[in-house]
């Protein structure tokens, strides 16, 4: 799933260390993120959204996401 966790990270002049330090998680994970590879909890998400004063559908991309999805489905 696209996100916005990279680009607000390095905005922030933030480490991926240190965003994991705050949102309670390990450095790995915060790469898995940024890399698409990985899609955070709810909870985890609303975590990392609040250290950068955004909305959950901002920072995961929602709308985007569903345009993607929908337009899968539509070729099924």
């Amino acid at each position: 799933m696209k996100n916005k966790v990279r680009e607000l990270r390095a905005a922030a002049g933030m480490t991926q260390q240190q965003l994991a330090d705050l949102v309670h998680v390990s450095s790995r994970t915060i790469i898995s993120i940024e890399k698409e590879q990985y899609n955070p909890s709810l909870l985890l998400a609303y975590r990392i959204a609040l250290v950068f004063g955004v909305s959950l559908e901002e920072l995961c991309c929602l709308e985007e996401n569903k345009e993607l999805e929908d337009k899968e489905y539509e070729n099924i």
